[in-house]
């Protein structure tokens, strides 16, 4: 069974890989677990993106730490800092591509990149995934407005989510600034909006087949999941 490491950025994040995605990939062959990045600090001083330098020495540290792990992340595109020296690599090109859906995949190049020439020769590429979320976890959970709304306690926005989701083609898509981010919807419409708590309860309620159908992004990092050096069969021929 592969072993695969999922560095993310909060407890939401990690709740959801060990709590949803854990189970799916074990199927398939691929043990997973998830960490906050800021392996420096206290585990109750980490959660928000740390900087890119001290992102990719953690991503190596991992990665030579045990040679047969591989390596992804779960990060928000629209958090990345851009400028200055905790800037991420590509970050502010991505933000001028014409094609909204190829910002996060410059970033993640320029990230692959980066990690591989860290890790020098003889790396088995395929050990790292990068994976950007478009543009936050938020996103996915608008897959399902109904099961959203109903799962928060809130049944009575369901059309409120909805509406917000059928402006853009796909839930990944909801923008990415101070006001209209994921993120920022959701607490704009709900008072006292709890990201663990609540965030957790919508995605468990919603569940990965209707995220899988919805975001494209989402459904193709999880496939080069399942698909890591020694894991197991296809999606469609897993039990």
């Amino acid at each position: 069974m592969t072993r695969l490491l999922v560095l993310v950025e909060g407890p939401t994040e990690e709740n959801f890989v060990n709590r949803l995605l854990s189970p799916h990939l074990g199927r398939h062959g691929v043990w997973a677990s998830a960490r906050l990045m800021g392996r420096a600090r206290p585990r109750a001083r980490r959660g928000g993106i740390v900087g890119w330098p001290q992102a990719r020495r953690e991503i190596a540290h991992h990665l030579k730490e045990d040679r047969e792990r591989c390596v992804t992340t779960m990060v928000d595109y629209y958090g990345l800092p851009q400028e200055g020296t905790t800037a991420w690599p590509s970050r502010a090109q991505a933000a001028t591509a014409r094609v909204v859906s190829e910002r996060p995949v410059v970033v993640e190049t320029a990230m692959h990149r980066d990690v591989s020439r860290d890790m020098g020769s003889g790396f088995l590429a395929s050990r790292f995934v990068p994976f950007v979320m478009f543009h936050e976890f938020e996103a996915l959970l608008f897959s399902d407005c109904s099961a959203f709304a109903a799962a928060i306690g809130r049944p009575a926005l369901a059309t409120d989510f909805q509406k917000i989701r059928d402006q853009l083609s796909s839930p990944e898509e909801i923008n990415d600034s101070k006001n209209t981010a994921p993120s920022k919807r959701v607490s704009a419409l709900v008072r006292g909006y709890s990201k663990p708590r609540m965030g957790q309860l919508a995605a468990n309620a919603i569940g990965l087949d209707a995220m899988l159908l919805q975001c494209a992004c989402f459904e193709d990092w999880l496939g080069q999941l399942e698909r890591l050096p020694g894991g197991g069969a296809s999606r469609q021929g897993n039990p």
